[in-house]
């Protein structure tokens, strides 16, 4: 949804349980269709995918959303990853004791690659016990880390991100399933959802502009 005229852009109907990997899919045709060479996009962490966010980036779509809380060290109370400074120029770490965690070695996992960092001083620092319960504390850094940390950034730069997000996007469930008679689809497989809600995702949006343009001026753009 645009938030300027709270127009639906794009929507899709999908029987995945995750939203996951439908961020940058959903993002390039919101792009598309309003045919824009850079887009703003909020989103919840439901979408929050490092694979999708670079794709999103490489597709000159600037993303916004929240990291989840998945970290079991910050569960436990301990340090988190974000408790770690990276030093770009020297390729490490600085933990919150102020020791350098230099670089070790390079892996690759499920596809991803990924970079190792630790120090030794760890058995000797009085604030072991709030950092790792192993014999030392291991950061991992992704190759595309930078861009995860520019959207944190970007978040952290426009905290009401996340507000506007949700009166805008939440708000055409309060008018669809009024207008739909019930909870439920009146069609059955895929591509018939997909073409019930399209006929919907219309419906609103027409009764948007009806209520933006008028009418008259409506119908005249129709003609033109």
């Amino acid at each position: 949804m645009d938030t300027d005229h709270h127009l639906i852009v794009a929507h899709e109907v999908t029987n995945v349980g995750s939203d996951r990997a439908q961020l940058s899919g959903m993002a390039q045709q919101a792009k598309q269709a309003l045919q824009v060479d850079r887009l703003e996009a909020v989103a919840d962490r439901g979408y929050y995918s490092g694979v999708e966010i670079v794709a999103c980036e490489s597709a000159g779509i600037a993303v916004t959303l929240p990291r989840p809380m998945t970290s079991g060290a910050k569960a436990a109370g301990r340090f988190g990853k974000e408790d770690f400074l990276y030093r770009h120029d020297e390729n490490a770490y600085r933990c919150p004791a102020g020791e350098t965690l230099p670089y070790r070695y390079m892996t690759v996992e499920n596809g991803m690659t990924l970079s190792r960092y630790w120090t030794n001083a760890c058995q000797a620092c009085p604030l072991k016990a709030d950092c790792t319960k192993g014999q030392e504390r291991r950061v991992t850094r992704w190759e595309h880390e930078d861009v995860l940390e520019t959207v944190q950034r970007r978040l952290d730069a426009d905290p009401q991100a996340l507000r506007v997000r949700r009166e805008t996007v939440e708000h055409p469930f309060g008018t669809l399933k009024p207008r739909m008679g019930a909870i439920h689809f009146l069609t059955r497989t895929l591509p018939r959802v997909s073409a019930e809600i399209a006929l919907q995702v219309l419906a609103d949006n027409l009764t948007r502009v009806l209520n933006i343009m008028g009418s008259q001026r409506l119908l005249a753009a129709i003609r033109g």
